[in-house]
């Protein structure tokens, strides 16, 4: 692509760099490809050289481009808009959680500075509709070289894993429901798409959360115990051990969030939710829940690599110890 001024003269077919005022009104916006009427219209205006972009053999126009790395990058469960400007944006085609290969992002990204890709932040929660990514080239044109490597790079790197667990069941101990908390975890599910099939309560000891566990149905299971869980020895976790299960991770490096367990049923996931769970504001469960209700696994890698910008809200300084009496 030559970029520069040029005569008016030799300005048809190019594309306008800045879009320009005319003096009897109008404007002609940046990016247009210029036409002989154009030409006219600079000319009576008293403009005599423009700022354009001219394309060589083997240049992509923006919106070609940007529209070929789009349907490369899309993969399942995302729709893309028409090019326009030197962009396409990709969008949820449901609620759900986004799926990135973050590898092959930072490697269409590391091809040029003229092709550049931003999504959003790995496995977020996004609703219908809400957008996910957007493919956006600076210049008015690349070479095809440059968006052929984009497009072998970019390949399905981004897909939307939609709900896979619709039906979640709640256990919750101290003997009473809690309207509260029903309300805070029914609200996440219902933006999942997902809903509260069951919501029972049983006494805080071992084997009657046992019982509740192996009576209680649904695609996925919560437990909110009275009191906060401390160990894996504590009693939430326990229980779920009894009654056949296994816990595969207790805390995780996320606060508000960090006393919650997870593990396993007879193939049915369970997580122990910490007690910010009650509250609808963003704390660690919010990541596991939403994953594990979109079908993905979450390996205990993956949440100890949580800790930078697991720091979800400022925490109240602690009460600083009495001072020490001085020796006399």
């Amino acid at each position: 692509m030559i970029f520069g001024e040029v005569a008016l003269n030799h300005a048809e077919g190019a594309i306008l760099a800045h879009s320009i005022a005319l003096s009897k009104g109008g404007r002609i916006r940046k990016g247009k490809m210029l036409t002989e009427t154009d030409i006219t219209l600079l000319r009576t205006s008293d403009i005599h050289a423009v700022i354009v972009a001219r394309l060589q053999e083997g240049d992509v126009h923006e919106d070609a481009a940007a529209a070929r790395i789009g349907a490369a990058l899309r993969g399942a469960g995302l729709r893309a808009n028409v090019a326009s400007t030197g962009r396409v944006n990709l969008y949820a085609e449901a609620a759900g959680v986004v799926d990135i290969d973050r590898d092959a992002i930072d490697a269409v990204n590391a091809i040029d500075p003229m092709i550049t890709i931003a999504t959003v932040g790995e496995w977020q929660r996004v609703r219908e509709g809400g957008m996910v990514a957007t493919v956006k080239i600076i210049s008015y044109a690349v070479a095809d070289k440059l968006v052929v490597a984009a497009e072998e790079a970019a390949r399905n790197a981004l897909r939307l894993r939609g709900l896979a667990r619709r039906r979640v069941s709640l256990i919750e101990t101290g003997g009473a429901i809690s309207l509260r908390a029903a309300e805070a975890i029914g609200g996440r599910l219902a933006r999942m798409g997902a809903e509260m099939s069951a919501h029972v309560a049983t006494v805080h000891e071992c084997d009657a959360i046992a019982r509740a566990f192996a009576e209680t149905s649904g695609d996925l299971i919560l437990l909110l115990t009275e009191t906060a869980t401390s160990d894996p020895a504590d009693v939430g976790p326990e229980g779920l051990r009894r009654a056949g299960g296994t816990v595969t991770r207790f805390g995780m490096p996320v606060d508000p969030g960090n006393l919650l367990f997870f593990g396993d049923l007879k193939g049915k996931p369970v997580i122990g939710l910490p007690g910010c769970a009650r509250s609808p504001a963003l704390n660690g469960a919010d990541w596991i829940l939403e994953r594990m209700l979109c079908g993905v696994p979450v390996p205990t890698d993956s949440v100890a690599r949580m800790g930078v910008g697991g720091l979800l809200k400022e925490i109240p300084e602690r009460r600083a110890p009495r001072e020490a009496p001085e020796r006399e």
